[in-house]
């Protein structure tokens, strides 16, 4: 199965991987750096995707493993990515660099599944994961 992850190329601290799209976005809110409205945005998507986008169990402990999610190449992760749209034109307003990893196997120790994404800790070094600079477009 093919997997993705959308993320920058910060390095966030308990992870020690490269930070997700989520957490980027919600890094420009807890700065203030997004407008009132954006704000209430950011807020409305996400409580959406925390309703039809599973939440590994993992992060109500502070996730101790520093796991990371990786989408699903399935009609359902797809649909999730597409649904973005607002976290993608919000880093494109505010100059965020997005790259989308991707690889055809998982990329490190499963810890948690659903149908649309895996989480993942102990990256595998042997995976071959390829990284582009994702279009601000996209």
């Amino acid at each position: 199965m093919k997997y993705f992850r959308v993320h920058t190329m910060d390095i966030a601290w308990i992870t020690q991987q490269p930070r997700g799209i989520f957490t980027a976005i919600g890094k420009l809110v807890d700065a203030g750096t997004l407008t009132e409205q954006e704000t209430a945005e950011y807020w409305d998507n996400r409580k959406y995707f925390e309703e039809v986008l599973p939440v590994p169990p993992f992060y109500e402990q502070g996730n101790p493993d520093g796991a990371i999610t990786w989408f699903k190449d399935t009609p359902e992760g797809n649909r999730i990515w597409e649904e973005m749209k607002f976290y993608r034109a919000m880093g494109a307003k505010y100059g965020l660099k997005f790259y989308m990893s991707e690889c055809e196997e998982a990329p490190g120790e499963i810890l948690y599944e659903d149908e649309f994404q895996i989480a993942v800790k102990g990256m595998k070094p042997d995976v071959d994961i390829v990284t582009k600079l994702l279009a601000l477009s996209q």
